[in-house]
């Protein structure tokens, strides 16, 4: 049977120049309308994941925050056992959930030729910054995926350089969500008896500020690949707004002995996902669980996925806090810069928890 139209286009051209060089993406991909994946996205069988169903991370309803120690105390446990979890009435408006969602269909619409003026090789800063994939040129294959990362420096900066269909919404929800933040790290860090967040402490825990926006297209061939493969965050926090669509799983260790597999996040509407990063689990001394998590493809909807980071200041050390260490606790990970452990996983591809090995004792 002789190919497709969109087939012999993806035969008969250099897919690297229309993904990454153009700007094109795989939003452009999908959008030809090709009918089977190319191999440049085929991944390897041991990326795929085992699903278990009908268990998924906790749902914690933050309402009652200020009356209720216990709601606290539900998110301190969470993140200790599963380094997981969903919040329903976090404080954050629905409208600005809503209008950062908006935002990122708007900028994912525009034309590849707007978009690449984001590219690495043409964006006016190195805080903004178009891609496709994760880390094209350390990967064996590619992951289903194009993004829009926003890397805050200041408000005039962001109205400056960042793309003008999405940098009100942007900040907007960053703002609001810097209020959870704070919550949700005071409660965590009187945990470890941190009694008061410093000028230090803050630096630490959320000196930096990172939002990327994800586009997962319709896959030809979903089962074959992945949207973002496993890995763990670098950040202190991620707070991350998924869309009705679903896809995202969390790596979870099964009792009795039995294989881990991994969960579900259902998309609640309103709700966001909290999960752990890997700094905050080197500044807890392991205490709060930094969480392998993935992304898999949709073979019927494109998909959004809006996370935002909160990091340590890239020129700041990280290591065990002292106040952890204070009863005697041996430190397992050793102080180091958080720009070195940054580049560490930027410069290979996803592989699961191993970024964190760099910093172990």
């Amino acid at each position: 049977m002789a190919p497709t139209v969109a087939e012999s286009a993806t035969e008969s051209f250099d897919l690297t120049d229309f993904v990454i060089n153009q700007g094109n993406g795989v939003k452009g991909l999908s959008d030809l309308g090709i009918k089977s994946l190319p191999r440049q996205y085929i991944q390897p069988q041991e990326a795929l994941i085992n699903i278990i169903p009908n268990e998924s991370i906790p749902v914690i309803d933050m309402s009652n925050w200020e009356n209720d120690p216990k709601v606290a105390e539900s998110v301190c446990e969470a993140a200790e056992k599963f380094g997981f979890f969903q919040l329903l009435n976090h404080g954050v408006p629905l409208e600005v959930l809503k209008g950062v969602e908006d935002a990122t269909h708007r900028f994912f619409g525009l034309p590849a030729a707007v978009k690449r003026n984001y590219s690495k090789e043409l964006s006016p800063s190195n805080s903004v910054r178009f891609g496709t994939s994760f880390s094209p040129d350390s990967e064996k294959a590619l992951e289903w995926k194009d993004y829009l990362s926003l890397f805050y420096v200041s408000d005039d900066e962001a109205s400056a350089l960042w793309p003008p269909e999405c940098k009100d919404e942007c900040l907007e929800y960053m703002k609001k969500a810097e209020i959870l933040c704070r919550k949700l790290l005071t409660a965590l860090m009187g945990r470890l008896n941190v009694k008061e967040i410093d000028e230090k402490k803050e630096s630490l825990l959320m000196g930096s500020r990172r939002i990327n926006l994800n586009y997962y297209p319709r896959c030809p061939n979903p089962q074959l690949t992945v949207g973002v493969g496993r890995h763990s965050d670098v950040s202190s926090l991620t707070f991350l707004l998924q869309d009705e669509i679903g896809g995202l799983y969390v790596r979870v260790n099964e009792v009795k002995g039995e294989e881990d597999g991994w969960v579900h996040v259902p998309p609640i509407e309103g709700s966001l996902v909290i999960n752990v990063g890997d700094a905050l689990q080197i500044l807890s001394n392991g205490r709060y669980k930094s969480v392998e998590h993935c992304v898999i493809a949709s073979g019927n909807k494109n998909r959004i996925s809006i996370p935002v980071f909160v990091n340590p200041k890239p020129s700041d050390v990280i290591g065990p806090l002292p106040e952890v260490l204070a009863s005697g606790e041996k430190p397992k990970y050793k102080n180091i810069l958080y720009s070195d452990y940054v580049k560490h996983f930027f410069r290979k591809a996803h592989d699961g928890k191993k970024t964190v090995e760099f910093a172990e004792v």
